[in-house]
């Protein structure tokens, strides 16, 4: 029975620190968001607080008994139903190795002693935490330095960074498609935007002879453009749009704007183009944008749009969808034009721009038209994607959570729409469930609380004609 105590003690600190380390992953291991921003705090009780609760609660083998059938086989079946599961990531790892040498050290310590046993044993996750965090912080100041030197010693590299409350992914996508026949171009990967990614990026993937860097910067907190800001040093600076995005963690508009702005206290800042909604004083070297922009047309075709470049009116089209794009492009042109492309060079590389993965992308298959707007979480892209589904003649479903750290007005705007347009409405998860159901027809409504049955769900409720939009995309965590 002592052999079986000591295993169940391993196995479930073990378990302790995979769920903590995972949520960790989640949220950009900011323990604080773990604690006080998580939206399944229920799962926080079941698989964290009620088994160290139990544990001094229920004698051995009572509590042996009820950790390896009830709690761990849930544990292993809730890792399994994740859509976003642990990464076995270095830092992961080492948090992990960290741990287990802790708890080896815990039981060696406490061996003859059942008190200090039990008393000590889940301060090992503790330990490993703050041990693993000093280490983290080590490794990442040598990166960073290490990077920052990288970025310094190419004489000839221009950095643009751009940030928004959305789209700012789509921008850097795009300027790299125009840019990159012109320029040596490289950019950030997928949606990479924080400190510790753009330090990562530079190391191991920024090719030496690079001309342009294209970067994103995102923020969750005041400050965090700013230390991007000083240590990417960009001398040319996009600011998209700027909305109530992430609003729950910066409280007020007015807060998000400061933190975007940011971007703009760069040592080398040589031009900046900022969107209007940012609010930004105007000088020599920041211009607002967008100027006299036209939106000609927007269909499932693309996006046909004039600006004025020069005192001049220019013509511009784009195989994208979504009118919102124009903006996004807009200030492609205006950093192209900068850089020193024609209008004729970027209209030629405009018109080859492939679609943006999971951004209002048209996708064919089995007789049904699919526009994935999954990675799209903002209420403006979101009635945009509903606008352009509103003009195919056929029956149109909608998949969404709604919106994700957002506010109930904005949601209820969105089910509104969403009910003048859709035939069929799948809400995925529970997060908004309530506020959009309230707002829709009931008849058309299918709450789908476990998206592991979507695919069934589709192929049992959606036939061939059908336009289906996946509009915006929650992982289950949230």
């Amino acid at each position: 029975m002592e052999y079986l105590s000591i295993v169940t003690k391993i196995v479930l600190v073990i378990s302790l620190g995979w769920y903590l380390i995972t949520n960790l992953q989640w949220y950009n291991y900011k323990l604080a968001r773990v604690i006080f921003k998580h939206h399944k705090w229920q799962w926080h009780l079941t698989f964290f607080i009620s088994p160290i609760v139990l544990f001094f609660l229920i004698p051995s083998p009572y509590f042996d008994i009820y950790f390896f059938v009830l709690y761990f086989v849930s544990f292993i079946l809730w890792n399994r139903r994740l859509d976003r599961s642990l990464v076995l990531t270095s830092r992961v790892k080492r948090f992990l190795t960290i741990l287990l040498i802790t708890l080896f050290v815990q039981i060696s310590l406490c061996l003859n002693d059942d008190f200090c046993a039990r008393v000590t044993l889940f301060l090992t996750i503790f330990i490993a935490l703050i041990i693993s965090n000093i280490i983290e912080k080590i490794f990442f100041l040598i990166l960073k330095s290490r990077a920052k030197r990288k970025l310094l010693e190419n004489k000839d590299l221009k950095i643009v960074a751009i940030t928004a409350s959305y789209g700012k992914t789509s921008i850097k996508n795009f300027l790299y498609h125009v840019l990159k026949n012109n320029f040596k171009t490289y950019k950030t990967p997928r949606s990479v935007n924080t400190i510790v990614g753009l330090v990562l990026d530079v190391n191991r993937d920024l090719p030496k002879d690079t001309q342009i860097y294209i970067a994103e910067a995102g923020a969750r907190v005041k400050g965090d453009i700013k230390t991007i800001a000083n240590f990417l040093e960009p001398q040319i600076a996009v600011i998209g749009s700027v909305g109530e995005q992430h609003i729950e963690y910066f409280k007020t508009l007015e807060n998000i704007k400061n933190t975007k702005k940011e971007l703009l206290l760069s040592p080398r800042l040589q031009k900046a183009f900022v969107h209007s909604s940012a609010n930004t004083v105007l000088s020599e070297k920041i211009e607002e944008f967008p100027n006299n922009l036209h939106i000609v047309k927007s269909n499932l075709a693309g996006l046909w749009f004039d600006m004025e470049l020069n005192g001049k009116v220019e013509h511009f089209y784009a195989p994208i969808l979504g009118s919102f794009n124009a903006i996004n492009l807009a200030s492609v042109v205006l950093v192209a034009t900068h850089l020193g492309m024609s209008v004729l060079e970027i209209n030629e590389a405009m018109a080859t721009l492939p679609q943006v993965e999971h951004r209002l992308q048209k996708i064919e298959a089995n007789g049904k038209i699919i526009i994935d707007d999954s990675f799209n979480g903002n209420l403006e892209g979101m009635l945009e994607a509903i606008n352009i589904s509103s003009t195919y003649i056929g029956r149109k479903v909608i998949i969404t959570p709604g919106l994700v750290e957002s506010t109930d007005s904005a949601n209820i705007i969105l089910a509104k729409q969403i009910n003048k347009v859709f035939d069929f409405v799948i809400i995925t998860g529970t997060l908004n469930a309530n506020i959009l159901k309230a707002n829709i027809n009931e008849e058309k409504v299918f709450v789908l609380k476990d998206k592991t049955m979507l695919e069934t769900t589709l192929a049992r409720t959606t036939k061939s004609g059908d336009l289906i939009l996946f509009a915006n995309d929650a992982p289950n965590f949230i």
